[in-house]
């Protein structure tokens, strides 16, 4: 792909650059992270890749990170700008699916890279304009058949869909690896990071803490695949009442009677397991029917055909659950546009004279 030019630590003594023209052709962006300052420089013809450069001010020193996912490619400069734990890179003057990327920074999955690797990690991951799919919320009983229906899914579809990994605060057991079974961690980080709202959901369950963040999920989406959370009603509930937009499913047995019938011929739970296990389902099913949490309640009384239902509820055989929306209206990036941050929005300033009055306006 070619070599990024080199700068000088004196490029960056007037402060964060954003989409500087330099001499050569190229374009080159600086933002400020803690410690460090990632630059990003490409050429303005579209042949080299966006490159990534950090200068490590505790250190006196640049640092050449290990680079993941697929590079974008320069077209006519570009800028950036920090947004929460990403850096936000908007190409200029390009096709509308290629204009917005993220370089993650500091997000949960480059962290993980950074102590896998040893070493200074960034992701590059494309950004999406419209609607992505939303992940996939399934709760129900003990019993009722939503891991076996959540494998059917997974089998028949093993690029589509991805689990999120939850965190705990108990001790791994044997055979159990942090970051593929559990992210395993300490009770005062995870009650900091609750209270700072990194989470999706949390339970105490026998002195330990479970839940799921919500970087979790965004590992999941990074990757390219739709996320499932196979929750209990409550943490349901937690996650209805955040941020996350998500269709969420309740599975219910056809009577009281047969999932008693399934429980007792698993044979894996003791009498007074089972019947603490069915009261706990007549509770669940009770919040399940009556709450708001749920847009779709599936009854299990035939395997293969609720499993037909569960794939047509996402759009899987010809048919979509939910009314189409509107299309989103493309951002068109004009070569000339500035971009700044204020709270949580990205502002972009169209200033091209060529411009209509409602685009110089966005």
């Amino acid at each position: 792909m070619g070599e990024a030019p080199a700068f000088l630590v004196d490029d960056l003594q007037d402060g964060p650059l954003n989409g500087l023209e330099l001499n050569n052709g190229t374009c080159k962006t600086t933002t400020v992270v803690g410690e460090k300052t990632y630059v990003t420089v490409g050429a303005d013809d579209g042949t080299l890749s966006i490159d990534v450069q950090i200068f490590d001010r505790s250190l006196g020193e640049w640092v050449h990170p290990t680079v993941l996912g697929t590079k974008p490619l320069s077209c006519n400069g570009h800028s950036a700008v920090l947004f929460e734990n990403r850096i936000l890179v908007l190409k200029k003057g390009s096709k509308s699916d290629d204009q917005i990327w993220f370089l993650e920074v500091d997000t949960e999955y480059v962290r993980q890279q950074r102590k896998k690797l040893g070493t200074e990690v960034v992701a590059w991951s494309k950004g999406v304009i419209g609607n992505a799919e939303k992940p996939i919320v399934i709760s129900g009983p003990s019993g009722v058949g939503k891991g076996t229906l959540i494998s059917m899914l997974m089998k028949e579809f093993p690029s589509m869909f991805g689990f999120s990994v939850s965190h705990t605060t108990r001790a791994p057991r044997n055979m159990e690896k942090d970051g593929v079974h559990y992210h395993f961690t300490e009770k005062s980080v995870m009650e900091k990071e609750i209270k700072s709202g990194k989470f999706l959901e949390f339970a105490s369950v026998h002195g330990n803490l479970y839940g799921t963040s919500v970087e979790a999920v965004e590992v999941v989406a990074d990757a390219g695949k739709r996320c499932i959370l196979d929750i209990d009603v409550q943490g349901a509930r937690s996650v209805r009442a955040s941020s996350l937009e998500a269709i969420f499913i309740f599975v219910c047995p056809p009577s009281m009677e047969e999932l008693e019938k399934r429980l007792r011929d698993r044979g894996t739970e003791t009498e007074e397991q089972i019947l603490k296990r069915l009261r706990n389902a007549q509770a669940e099913i009770e919040q399940g029917k009556s709450s708001n949490i749920f847009d779709f309640i599936l009854y299990n009384d035939n395997l293969e055909e609720c499993y037909d239902r569960l794939k047509k509820l996402l759009g899987l055989d010809g048919f979509v659950a939910t009314s189409p929306k509107s299309a989103p209206r493309e951002i068109n990036l004009p070569t000339d546009h500035s971009v700044s941050k204020i709270d949580d929005k990205i502002i972009i300033s169209c200033i091209s004279s060529g411009l209509d009055k409602e685009s110089k306006n966005s």
